[in-house]
C-alpha cells in the first residue's frame, strides 16, 4: 500500500466518523468541535488574519483545511495512524489537506461528466486550482 492509498483510507476513516455523506466537508467544524479523543479544538477566530490566504472566494476553506491537517498529523489520533510518517513534509500537507476537503468517496459519487475543476470547486467550496490538482491526484492512483 503506498503513502496516497493509506491516506485515503485515514481520509475515509475520518469523513465517515465525523458521518460526513455530502460537500461541503465542513473543516471549520472538525477544526472547532472534534469527537472526543481525536485532537484538541481550535478556536479559529484567534487565527491571524495573515494566515488565511486570499487567492480565491474559496482559499480561506483551503487554509483551513491545511492547518486541520497539520493538528491532525500531530495528534494523537494521528500518530496512532502513523500520519508522521505518511505526511513527513509541507508538500504532503497539502495533498493530505485536499484528500480532507475533496475526499475519494465523496468525489466517487459525482457524475463522471460532473466531475470538472468547476464543479468541484463550486461543491465542495474549494479553489479551482486544488480542485484541478487533486482530480489530477485521483487520476494519477
Amino acid at each position: 500500500m503506498t503513502n496516497i492509498d493509506a491516506l485515503e483510507e485515514i481520509t475515509t476513516e475520518l469523513i465517515n466518523t465525523f458521518e460526513i455523506t455530502s460537500p461541503p466537508v465542513p473543516v471549520e467544524v472538525m477544526l472547532k468541535e472534534p469527537l472526543e479523543g481525536m485532537w484538541e479544538e481550535v478556536d479559529i477566530n484567534k487565527l491571524s488574519g495573515t494566515f488565511l490566504k486570499i487567492k480565491d472566494v474559496h482559499s480561506p476553506r483551503m487554509s483551513l483545511a491545511r492547518l486541520l491537517a497539520r493538528h491532525i498529523v500531530y495528534s494523537d489520533w494521528g500518530k496512532e495512524r502513523n500520519l508522521l510518517t505518511l505526511v513527513p513534509d509541507e508538500d504532503a500537507i497539502h495533498t493530505f489537506a485536499r484528500m480532507l476537503i475533496m475526499p475519494r468517496n465523496l468525489l466517487d459519487k459525482m457524475q463522471n461528466n460532473a466531475r470538472t475543476p468547476v464543479s468541484v470547486s463550486m461543491q465542495f467550496e474549494v479553489p479551482e486550482e486544488d480542485a484541478r490538482i487533486r482530480l489530477q491526484e485521483i487520476s494519477q492512483t
